[in-house]
């Protein structure tokens, strides 16, 4: 059985994905970036946006009955390579507990060109730490 949950961004149903999906005790959150509910980009530094991301993909875990807990891997990518260290500290403070096996790249572009970061999260439910 598969489980979707959508978070309002513009790019879902114009791309034709979901922010997630489950199945059976997997959860996989598609690369999340910095949306507001209204559909505008987060305001501020390479950090807000971070946490927003964080944010959404903690909202779609829940929605499908994990917790950040539950998160196997993370992939975090970013324009500006200097940026490392804001976005990593922003992804120790939601993710330090399940430590998961993380991935950081630098990528030329995001979808907008205001973005700084994209993250996307796997879990597995039952294997919080």
């Amino acid at each position: 059985m598969r489980e979707h949950t959508t978070s309002g961004s513009p790019y879902e149903s114009s791309f034709g994905f979901s922010r997630a999906v489950r199945v059976g005790d997997r959860i996989i959150v598609a690369g999340t970036g910095p949306v507001e509910p209204d559909g505008s980009t987060t305001l501020g530094d390479v950090a807000a946006q971070a946490r927003r991301c964080c944010e959404i993909i903690i909202l779609a875990l829940e929605e499908l009955g994990g917790s950040a807990e539950d998160v196997v891997r993370t992939r975090m990518l970013l324009t500006d390579p200097a940026d490392q260290d804001a976005v990593g500290a922003v992804h120790a403070r939601y993710f330090s507990v399940a430590k998961p096996a993380a991935t950081m790249a630098g990528v030329a572009w995001l979808c907008r060109p205001e973005w700084k970061v994209e993250i996307e999260a796997e879990a597995v439910l039952g294997a919080s730490a």
